[in-house]
């Protein structure tokens, strides 16, 4: 099984604007609201390439049971941690620029923490483990490697998609792979990257601290995927970027669904990136079709070994 484990998620509420007026009222032209938070983008993004998951985390409130049905109403699994206050409300108002307000999430004790380690405790070899976005104050800062450790105990495969502090604490528990962006590798190693072989370079760095393999998103220029064996370099089709939200958690999905199936890495790496490229092409996540369609266009090149 694979299990997604979303610390914060949220309800995003999504408000289309025209003519937006700081100072004076304004009516959305069109709303949506959607189960939110990176873990949930993935297993979303999963259910689509049909591949089953089911999504860990706290949930409280009305908002949780909003987040918890709607995942039902997809076919998705969910084992939340019932928390006591409610799951978060995020507004993305979007004018024609996106801009986002993300509020506070509930609290989280310590026995409602231990409830999800124990839960992860009895996953095993067979399992894959999708830790994804920030950990909030509740908890604990060592969340991540906490969660790496026992994996590494019952064996299930790691995947980490999150930012520079939360990502180092995994390495040296060897997760499956790593997927930083560009931005977020520059941050990892105080540095400027300037093309693909800074990349590959710093990609190998991160292989000598323990991962096994890492996803460097290049936004509108593909990734790269490096591992001990080679470098491939996918690029995408250009089109009209509708939503970045979501867009890294696709590309996570994508590549965990392609290896899940027995996918070559180089396919589920184009599957990986078709999936980024669809969703940021949509104003939700991405679609089959859609994905399948950018798939037949994302070009793959070896950058080095075989």
């Amino acid at each position: 099984m694979i299990y997604t484990v979303t610390f914060n998620p949220s309800i995003d509420y999504v408000m289309f604007v025209d003519d937006f007026q700081i100072d004076g009222l304004n009516r959305a032209k069109d709303t949506n609201k959607f189960a939110g938070g990176k873990g949930i983008n993935v297993s979303r993004v999963l259910k689509t390439l049909d591949v089953d998951s089911t999504a860990l985390g706290f949930a409280g409130g009305f908002p949780g049971d909003f987040i918890a049905q709607t995942l039902k109403d997809s076919d998705i699994q969910t084992d939340f941690v019932q928390v006591d206050e409610d799951t978060r409300i995020n507004v993305k108002l979007k004018t024609g620029k996106e801009t986002e307000i993300n509020a506070q999430g509930p609290n989280v004790t310590d026995a409602q923490f231990q409830s999800l380690l124990d839960q992860i405790k009895k996953t095993n070899k067979e399992d894959i483990v999708i830790v994804a976005g920030s950990v909030p104050k509740s908890i604990p800062s060592d969340a991540y490697a906490q969660i790496a450790k026992i994996t590494q105990q019952t064996g299930a495969q790691l995947v980490v998609d999150a930012e520079k502090e939360l990502v180092e604490t995994v390495l040296e528990y060897n997760p499956l792979f790593i997927k930083p962006n560009k931005d977020e590798l520059e941050v990892m190693f105080n540095t400027s990257i300037k093309n693909d072989e800074d990349v590959i370079k710093y990609g190998k760095q991160i292989l000598d601290k323990g991962a096994q393999s890492v996803i460097v998103s290049l936004g509108g220029d593909g990734a790269i995927y490096v591992d001990s064996e080679r470098s491939i370099k996918a690029v995408n089709p250009q089109g009209k970027v509708v939503n970045t939200v979501g867009s890294g958690d696709s590309t996570v999905a994508g590549m965990v669904a392609g290896l899940a199936t027995g996918l070559s890495i180089e396919d589920a790496f184009k599957q990986a990136v078709a999936s980024g490229t669809a969703t940021a092409f949509d104003a939700d996540l991405a679609t089959k079709d859609a994905i399948e369609n950018i798939k037949s266009q994302v070009t793959i090149s070896v950058l080095d070994g075989e």
